[in-house]
């Protein structure tokens, strides 16, 4: 691959990520408005884990402790988010979605699967083929080279 190939590749997928960006701000704002893509991308790796704390926050959103405290506080008040004392570490919290975390998630992701899905129909058989295929192999690249801060939307 040139450097021109590697260049216009780039720019293409920029593209793509103001198409899925689009598609996930569009989808935030009909579940819930006053949820932030960060604040969602704990929800999302809530329901994926089942049990987070705040550390497991600040990691997954390569944030500080004390901002990834701040915003699983306001998921907590917002009645997204359930926090309980660790049973085996009294210093630590343990952070969980409550019924209303787990309707936004799945609303959320409804959504994208909808819209995404009236994307892909305006393509050819083959056209999704092939961007399956490419896709997959961009995503193994990125999460053997990014790891876990993928986590989330």
């Amino acid at each position: 691959m040139t450097e021109d190939d590697t260049t216009a590749t780039v720019e293409i997928v920029i593209r793509a990520a103001r198409v899925f960006a689009a598609v996930t701000a569009e989808s935030i704002a009909r579940a819930e408005p006053g949820v932030t893509l960060p604040q969602l991308r704990v929800l999302t790796v809530a329901s994926e884990v089942g049990v987070l704390c705040n550390a497991d926050v600040a990691r997954t959103l390569d944030i500080h402790i004390s901002n990834a405290s701040r915003l699983c506080e306001r998921l907590v008040q917002a009645g997204l988010l359930d926090r309980r004392d660790s049973p085996t570490d009294r210093r630590q919290v343990e952070l969980r979605l409550t019924d209303a975390g787990r309707d936004l998630v799945a609303s959320v992701t409804e959504h994208r699967r909808t819209a995404f899905t009236s994307i892909l129909a305006g393509m050819s058989r083959a056209e999704r083929k092939s961007l399956h295929d490419s896709l997959q192999a961009f995503t193994r690249s990125g999460e053997h080279r990014i790891g876990s801060a993928l986590a989330g939307p």
